[in-house]
């Protein structure tokens, strides 16, 4: 199975389960990447910088990409499926929802940097919630899951929706889509 094979993307709007179900997925013993915004906006505010997506949106852009490259190298060095909290494409899918051109190295970036199989997760106005880092309101989650869902059929992606259901349900509909089993990280 080559990288592209195994590099699995959870995308879609914010606060819409995807976060929720990769821990549910390293529970079953999956090899995971972190959601790059989140932890660029919580050390951004630590240290005081700029980047941050309602100041400068290009530099978090900027951040995020890095962030996701380097994701993407280290899944490298993993054995089986690794399950991505959003990927390379949702920058420019950001950039996009942020009417920020998009530069060429971000368009480039993915393009080269290419993922086996998405499943993006709907707004979900029940399960949705605001925090210190998640300022979006629902019509801005819906707004992005728009922009994901354009932006990566813009690629080329094929995306697999998320069913509305417990977390142990999506657990279950991603694996057996992606042919895996639970509690085993070899493809069935």
């Amino acid at each position: 199975m080559d990288d592209i094979d195994r590099f699995i993307i959870l995308t879609g709007g914010p606060g819409s389960g995807k976060s929720t179900l990769i821990a549910e997925l390293a529970k079953s013993g999956y090899a995971h990447a972190s959601e790059a915004g989140r932890a660029i906006i919580q050390a951004q505010a630590a240290i005081g910088g700029k980047a941050l997506p309602w100041t400068d949106p290009t530099a978090f852009a900027e951040l995020m990409l890095s962030w996701d490259m380097r994701s993407y190298e280290q899944a490298r060095e993993l054995k089986g499926p690794v399950f991505f909290d959003r990927g390379i494409p949702d920058v420019l899918g950001y950039l996009t929802l942020s009417n920020v051109p998009t530069p060429t190295h971000v368009q480039t970036a993915a393009q080269l940097f290419r993922y086996g199989r998405v499943f993006i997760a709907p707004p979900w106005r029940e399960i949705f919630e605001q925090d210190n880092e998640r300022k979006q309101n629902f019509d801005e989650a819906q707004r992005t899951y728009d922009a994901m869902t354009d932006t990566y059929q813009r690629l080329g992606y094929v995306l697999v929706e998320l069913p509305k259901a417990s977390v142990a349900d999506r657990c279950a509909f991603v694996l057996e889509t992606a042919g895996l089993k639970a509690n085993n990280s070899q493809p069935t």
